[in-house]
């Protein structure tokens, strides 16, 4: 997947292309079948499949105080969108100068001049162009005028009748529910970080743990323990994971991530990993004592070894 940074990065003469815009914060399964009908009509026509998406969310410049954490950086959602067969995703810097473009000017300088779009695919709800002036009747009458067909995507709804949105999958990390997660991202929940200096009670305890920084990239799941992956330098190794702030100990940060790699001690300060939240093992608690606390980690990880096989 070729990616685009700004408008102004695509190639003269690029295209033609299939085309489709959002957020696509998570790049879940809603996401991925927009993808999968875009690849489809792109490989039918023969043109390009394009994403394009946003450096933050929109909400993050018009109202900050009210903009949702996000489910994955844009480091991790360009990685992401590079899985799902694309030919080029275009990065647009959501700044004042985009936001008020007016609906024409979008469409004329972006799908039409820049990708050369053939085909439009999009949400039934989706707005565009300053104060959102722009929606689907619209686009459908700038798509007769410049050539392009617009393709209105119906939402995933499994049995249970939400569809699937970065708002529930957000709800449910926050329970803690990585399982369910996993199954409406269809990939497991991951955060990444650089691995710091932390109180060192984990090998004092006889589970050193790698402690990510506060700044880690992804959605922190709800405090508890978990088992799940770490993975550096492209080597995956089983872990039992830690999020919260410890309430046995005082003074420790609040939602800290901490991972103990199963049965082996690794070096791995100053190193940027990757943990994995495969399943969730307990919530957290506060233990009268060392000896509990202990006891209740070697439980943890003996059940972190079965879930993960």
């Amino acid at each position: 997947m070729r990616t685009f940074t700004g408008i102004d990065a695509v190639p003269p003469h690029y295209g033609p292309s299939a085309v489709t815009i959002g957020k696509f914060d998570g790049v879940h399964q809603g996401h991925r079948a927009v993808i999968a009908a875009l690849r489809e009509i792109a490989e039918a026509r023969r043109l390009d499949a394009v994403a394009i998406t946003f450096d933050r969310h929109p909400a993050a410049y018009h109202a900050p105080d009210r903009c949702p954490p996000q489910l994955v950086s844009t480091r991790q959602k360009l990685e992401l969108l590079a899985t799902t067969g694309l030919d080029a995703t275009v990065l647009l810097h959501y700044d004042g100068a985009l936001a008020s473009q007016s609906a024409d000017t979008f469409v004329r300088s972006h799908l039409v001049e820049a990708l050369d779009a053939r085909a439009l695919l999009v949400g039934r709800d989706f707005r565009y162009g300053a104060g959102n002036e722009g929606d689907v009747d619209l686009l459908r009458r700038q798509g007769e005028q410049f050539g392009f067909e617009v393709v209105v995507v119906e939402d995933v709804v499994p049995e249970g009748g939400r569809r699937v949105s970065s708002t529930w999958i957000r709800e449910l990390l926050d329970d803690g529910d990585v399982e369910h997660a996993a199954e409406l991202l269809g990939h497991v929940p991951t955060v990444s970080g650089l691995v710091v200096h932390g109180f060192k009670r984990g090998r004092e305890l006889g589970y050193p743990t790698a402690n990510l920084a506060p700044d880690c990239e992804g959605f922190i799941p709800g405090d508890g323990v978990y088992a799940g992956w770490l993975i550096d330098g492209g080597v995956r190794y089983p872990a039992a994971i830690s999020v919260g702030n410890n309430p046995t100990f005082e003074g420790v940060p609040q939602k800290q991530v901490e991972a103990y790699v199963l049965d082996r001690d690794l070096d791995l300060y100053d190193h940027v990993v990757a943990v994995e939240f495969a399943h969730r093992i307990r919530g957290m608690e506060k233990f009268e004592g060392i000896e509990a606390l202990i006891s209740q980690m070697g439980r943890d990880v003996d059940r972190a070894r079965v879930l993960l096989g």
